[in-house]
């Protein structure tokens, strides 16, 4: 997959948040969004998968092939996380994973109790996810993203809320399946981002 930014520019009233970014992201491939907090990383991140509109510029996505892929289209393709994002909180952990991969495939040989057992959850797997703590809905979050079989994966600050431990497993995870695939990490953490060789300082686009 490529995606690629042409002149975005981001503005929250008269506030330019950043301006005119031309970059290609080619993947496979990992590349990290820096920045302090509030600089814009996370505004990019969704620019990038689609979730949110640059007030100038466009972006491009295009397959293996070089077909191009419509923004509308891109849904399939992509693969979210952040600290903010929304989980049905109602639903047990299988019951969520059985929801959610009915719309997007597992990474290839796994099923929903793989996944339980890769996040460390399984004595909990049946009560609601309301009921965790802030670092088990994190590795939900992130396993929701993580072993969707998608070209894209976006994390954005993705060691939220996990201790020594969570951020442990998360380093396991990214080694041993992002290695095909097109990673982009908005982050100011190298934990976080410590396996991308690319790095895009968003304050150099102010």
């Amino acid at each position: 997959m490529k995606i690629s930014l042409e002149h975005i520019s981001k503005r929250f009233q008269r506030h330019w948040i950043f301006k005119d970014i031309n970059y290609s992201f080619n993947g496979p491939g990992a590349y990290a969004l820096l920045g302090p907090n509030g600089s814009g990383k996370s505004t990019l991140l969704r620019i990038i998968g689609g979730m949110q509109t640059a007030s100038i510029g466009k972006v491009y996505y295009n397959a293996d092939d070089g077909a191009a892929i419509d923004i509308t289209k891109i849904f399939p393709h992509t693969s979210f996380t952040a600290p903010g994002q929304e989980i049905v909180e109602e639903l047990s952990l299988h019951e969520f994973l059985s929801f959610h991969f009915s719309f997007k495939k597992p990474l290839g040989g796994l099923g929903i109790k793989d996944i339980i057992a890769l996040t460390g959850l399984q004595s909990i797997e049946n009560k609601p996810i309301g009921d965790y703590s802030s670092g088990m809905k994190q590795r939900v979050k992130l396993a929701q993203a993580i072993f969707s079989d998608t070209p894209i994966l976006l994390l954005d600050e993705p060691c939220s809320n996990l201790d020594q431990q969570g951020v442990e497993q998360y380093r396991d995870w990214i080694e041993r399946y992002s290695k095909n695939r097109l990673v982009i990490v908005a982050s100011n953490d190298v934990r976080e981002y410590f396996f991308c060789r690319e790095h895009i300082v968003i304050e150099d686009y102010k």
